[in-house]
């Protein structure tokens, strides 16, 4: 079960600081996707995150690339970003091979993995398609299910009974961070039952309608929520919003992105070399 925390906090508790980071679009030439991933560390970003998709849509659609082998990739050619997927859609994998996926990297980084998890999008193209539930409700319950067989597996033995999964084992070796690498869980306003499950885990990630969130729509989505100590507050930057501006409405973390059209892979490239 994730770690019970017995203390709260308002966001006035925070300071003014937030790290930033990037989340790449893994639809592009692995070799260069990983380029990026190295050159965000070189130019101060604090975090490298790829996106988990099996297909994207497009005219044509574009390759994709699996994120766990970029992640190791730039782990193993990096030695301070923060590093792991933007989300992963936990319903569509088995629990177990994410603990030992975010276990390796976890080692091969020096204990700077992240899980980000989320329902998953798009239902059809990514879920439908290939014959798993495409149903919100039951993409949820499979994340939910899902994250607590993770959460028991890096902790030692698990005897797990549930409605979708049977696991009794233990994994060696456990992830280097203790008692288990970071849980960030996708958000996406003005929806609650999210963001009460993110409350649960390490942190959220805050998505709008639009993708991005201003400051504004920012505080009124976690107006009233009280947050455990050391609760991630992560939301994607909206060009020209100042970062004081986000961490005076309590982000912790500012992530930097491409919409893959056009010519997203130039454009975030220059991003991405400028710095934060």
């Amino acid at each position: 079960m994730p770690t019970t925390r017995r203390e709260t906090v308002t966001a006035d508790a925070y300071g003014p600081s937030v790290r930033t980071a990037v989340s790449i679009p893994s639809f592009a030439n692995p070799d260069t996707l990983v380029a990026l991933g190295v050159e965000a560390e070189r130019a101060g970003w604090d975090g490298v995150f790829f996106w988990d998709h099996i297909v994207w849509r497009g005219d044509p659609p574009p390759d994709v690339h699996d994120p766990w082998i970029l992640l190791g990739a730039v782990a193993a050619a990096t030695e301070r970003v923060v590093l792991g997927p933007l989300v992963t859609p936990l319903a569509r994998r088995r629990p177990w091979v994410v603990a030992k996926q975010v276990t390796t990297l976890d080692h091969l980084s020096g204990g700077r993995a992240v899980l980000g998890v989320g329902l998953g999008e798009p239902p059809d193209a990514d879920f439908a398609a290939f014959g798993d539930p495409s149903a919100a409700r039951d993409r949820a319950a499979a994340l939910d299910e899902g994250l607590a067989i993770v959460d028991g597996l890096w902790r030692g033995p698990l005897a797990h009974q549930g409605e979708r999964f049977a696991v009794e084992a233990e994994l060696r070796p456990r992830p280097l961070q203790r008692p288990r690498p970071p849980v960030w869980v996708a958000a996406v306003a003005p929806h609650r039952r999210p963001l009460a499950r993110a409350l649960r885990w390490d942190g959220a990630v805050l998505l709008g309608p639009r993708g991005v969130q201003t400051p504004n729509e920012v505080s009124a989505y976690l107006d009233g929520v009280e947050r455990p100590p050391g609760w991630e507050v992560t939301a994607m930057w909206a060009p020209g919003v100042p970062a004081d501006e986000y961490a005076d409405a309590g982000v912790t973390w500012l992530i930097d992105g491409a919409d893959p059209q056009g010519g997203w892979l130039d454009g975030l490239r220059a991003r991405i070399t400028a710095g934060p």
